[in-house]
């Protein structure tokens, strides 16, 4: 039986329109959630990215500014700009374009943003208090992967849950929301022992290390839902200009034994700007002391 296919991009399109329709409903309390995107340097992939989190945070009804900065910016002028963001009463979100160039400390820049507007929820201050249950910013991507687990499969409680990957940005903030949620969490990385037998021994597998296709079909359990975090650009074919984008799981085995896998592209990628707009909006209602429109 082929797996259900977790549509992620039509997820989003939904979570986005609702989103607007929460921004409108501020806008009749004086509220315009803002948010300030931060890019140092030319990378290709962060241009894509920054344009189109700018392009979807205005048809969002929200304002939304990008200071483009050259690569040799020194650390002294981008914390600089980040203290006057953190200033600026109309900006609610900050988020430095990561990676940043060679020579600039990305901890550092992380300690530098108010912990009120850091939407991508990497400040110890949110990290510490998503890891006690107090309200905090989460990580735009493991939010998006809960929405789309609790869209698929209702109540988690219970759930056998692996997240493959130990990043700041994922794998830890995801283990800290499945055990949120009541899932009996296993956090597995490349020194796990036997990994494919703990990976099968998953009701839910979340897959977060950058390898492309590391999980095997066989790797998975029968019925498991299974999220495919990874975004990995496999070398161009020949006559090809790009290679394809896959993700860590094998797609094609893996839908042949899973109940329910996201696709890449289409699957977990559109949540994360989704999100994004999400926090900001949670950002300027706690900065203003309101209450969210949609609860």
């Amino acid at each position: 039986m082929t797996a259900h296919i977790i549509d992620g991009k039509a997820f989003a399109a939904g979570l986005r329109q609702r989103l607007a329709e929460e921004v409108a409903a501020l806008a009749g309390q004086g509220v315009q959630p803002g948010l300030a995107v931060v890019l140092v340097g030319e990378d290709p992939a962060s241009q894509v990215y920054v344009g189109s989190k700018e392009r979807m945070a205005k048809e969002a009804g929200m304002a939304s500014t990008v200071h483009r900065l050259p690569a040799e910016t020194p650390q002294a002028d981008l914390l600089a700009l980040i203290a006057s963001l953190n200033a600026d009463p109309a900006v609610h979100g900050i988020l430095v374009q990561l990676p940043l160039p060679p020579g600039l400390d990305p901890q550092a820049v992380v300690l530098a943003i108010d912990p009120a507007k850091d939407v991508d929820g990497l400040h110890p201050i949110n990290a510490g208090n998503l890891a006690i249950g107090a309200p905090a910013l989460v990580p735009c991507t493991p939010s998006g992967c809960m929405m789309l687990l609790r869209d698929a499969l209702g109540d988690l409680t219970g759930a056998r849950a692996l997240v493959l990957g130990r990043s700041n940005l994922m794998g830890k903030p995801m283990g800290q929301l499945l055990l949120a949620a009541n899932c009996t969490v296993t956090m597995a990385h490349s020194r796990t022992r036997d990994l494919p037998e703990e990976c099968r021994r998953a009701d839910i597998l979340v897959a977060a290390v950058g390898r492309p296709r590391m999980v095997k079909g066989d790797w998975i359990r029968p019925g498991a839902t299974v999220i495919d975090v990874g975004i990995n650009r496999l070398p161009p074919a020949p006559g090809q200009q790009k290679g394809k984008l896959v993700g860590d799981v094998d797609f094609d085995a893996a839908k042949e034994v899973a109940g329910a896998i996201t696709p890449v592209p289409g699957g977990v990628g559109p949540m994360t700007i989704a999100c994004l707009l999400d926090n900001t909006i949670t950002a300027a209602c706690r900065i203003h002391g309101v209450a969210r429109p949609g609860g």
